[in-house]
């Protein structure tokens, strides 16, 4: 670790320090205007201060339960920053994992686990492999043949059936073949399909954004589903689902997709603390026989940094 690495890392350990004891004793103006002054060292002090406030509201409810149990004494020590912050930090992240979970077990009929990846053959002839931590849903009929993606990413190579065309559901995106093969996935609210051969028509349902088109070889499509933007594009099929090869591609897209698609391979909950930094664009093949590197190439040419919090916290920040 550098000595840059080691003085941010000192801020941001005092940082969340102060956020816990105002957390504890609100009331308290000794430790308002302790953290005040703390903050009007310097810029740098400030946008660390910014950064554990943001990844404390993510962590509030566990934060405050604990403080609610554990009053905190007026001075907080390193070792109870590691003991305490940290652990509520693990916690909630614990949380975040945990309660998807949950939920996903009662309503999938595939899921898989930090990455797994898993061959799935269908009982039409269809076969799917669904990347790591990812889940469906399968309904097949005399009538219909349906997948509702639950989470994560899944490329299906359909058969053909003229009789019953394939449908493919995730959250309100619709994609319908008769015979193809295409990636499915979603990853930091995009949804997205890229198809490897043959052709799909998409449509949306189940958004306020109105779209019915056909996408062909080689092209992928995009949807946010909060702000209805389309992205559309063209590729070699071949680079479509990589991960099944262990690789990853990536070609203008942004740093929380990407994020999002790696942290599949990594233990826990990965965060970026900057939303900015998230919305950033980057290209580039990532190996993902080792995420945490991977991580780090993505955020690289914005100057990021990666700090694993805990074995199930990784944290990605901007400075």
């Amino acid at each position: 670790m550098t000595e840059k690495m080691s003085q941010h890392e000192k801020l941001f350990e005092e940082a969340f320090d102060l956020i816990i004891r105002l957390h504890g004793d609100p009331g308290n103006p000794a430790a308002r205007e302790l953290a005040e002054r703390w903050r009007a060292r310097g810029k740098e002090h400030e946008a660390v201060w910014a950064e554990a406030v943001h990844l404390h509201g993510m962590t509030g409810r566990v934060v405050q339960a604990r403080s609610q149990a554990e009053p905190q004494p007026v001075g907080i020590s390193r070792r109870r920053f590691v003991l305490g912050g940290s652990v509520a930090v693990a916690a909630a992240a614990t949380c975040l994992a945990l309660a998807p979970g949950i939920l996903l077990q009662m309503k999938a009929s595939h899921l898989t686990s930090t990455g797994e990846i898993q061959q799935i053959p269908l009982e039409d002839g269809s076969e799917i492999i669904l990347g790591p931590n990812s889940a469906i849903a399968s309904r097949f009929t005399a009538d219909e043949r349906r997948i509702e993606l639950l989470n994560g990413m899944a490329w299906l190579n359909v058969a053909d059936d003229a009789r019953r065309p394939f449908n493919a559901v995730v959250e309100g995106m619709q994609v319908v073949t008769q015979k193809g093969a295409f990636d499915l996935s979603r990853d930091a609210d995009l949804l997205t399909v890229a198809v490897e051969q043959g052709a799909v028509d998409v449509a949306t349902p189940g958004l306020s954004l109105s779209l019915n088109e056909s996408v062909t070889a080689g092209s992928w499509l995009s949807l946010d589903r909060d702000g209805g933007l389309v992205e559309r594009g063209t590729r070699n099929p071949q680079q479509f689902a990589s991960w099944r090869s262990g690789m990853l591609v990536a070609e203008s897209e942004t740093v929380a997709a990407v994020v999002a698609r790696i942290s599949r391979w990594v233990p826990g909950k990965v965060l970026i603390a900057s939303r900015e930094l998230g919305e950033q664009r980057i290209s580039g093949v990532y190996n993902l026989a080792n995420p945490q590197r991977a991580l780090a190439a993505v955020i690289q040419p914005y100057a990021g940094k990666v700090r694993e919090i805990t074995p199930w916290l990784t944290i990605i920040s901007a400075v």
